[in-house]
């Protein structure tokens, strides 16, 4: 399989509710990977509320027990509609296909996707995205519900924080993801 034609983004989005349209994405933060694990390049913005939606009520009060990361996704909010056509740009100067990353990919994918869409007209990963939770259960041979990233083996991880802010969790989540196709790959132990 050849993969060094692929630029793995991982990509971690906040948001204000499960949807977007009714709710908003706050801000969103992608590392742009080649598969040995070099990061290449970044990109992160925190955005501006879209008009009449609003903040979910469950999600809301999650972000009561995280001020930090909320406080640093409202830092500096940018229109949409001028992010997204920078953001596809971006995209389309790296070095190779991009490959949309993520952790859950039907969560934050779904945003970008609607975001890219709706602000810019277009999506340089198509319509599809690579889960890292589905890829672990093939990697582990359990299910999926089981394959979460307590049950994942330790070295698979760098030691990287996880802190809701965006970029600081696509970039963990990435080297992760890179972690694990080294291993599938053979190019890495497989032992837990």
């Amino acid at each position: 399989m050849e993969v060094t034609k692929e630029v793995y983004v991982s990509t971690d989005v906040e948001t204000d509710g499960p949807i977007p349209g009714i709710n908003s994405m706050l801000s969103f933060g992608s590392a742009a990977y080649l598969a040995d694990k070099t990061l290449i390049s970044t990109f992160t913005a925190n955005l501006e509320t879209l008009p009449g939606a609003q903040g979910d009520p469950k999600t809301m009060q999650w972000w009561q027990t995280q001020p930090e990361a909320w406080m640093s996704c409202r830092e500096n909010p940018q229109a949409p509609e001028e992010v997204m056509p920078q953001y596809v740009a971006w995209l389309k100067s790296l070095p190779g296909q991009p490959v949309f990353v993520g952790y859950p990919a039907a969560f934050d994918f779904l945003f970008v996707y609607w975001y890219l869409i709706r602000f810019a007209g277009e999506s340089p990963f198509s319509h599809s995205a690579l889960d890292i939770k589905t890829y672990a259960m093939a990697m582990l041979k359990k299910g999926y519900r089981e394959s979460v990233k307590r049950n994942m083996p330790k070295r698979w991880f760098d030691p990287l924080p996880h802190t809701h802010r965006a970029l600081d969790d696509a970039i963990e989540q990435g080297a992760l993801f890179c972690n694990m196709l080294a291993i599938n790959f053979g190019r890495a132990d497989c032992a837990s």
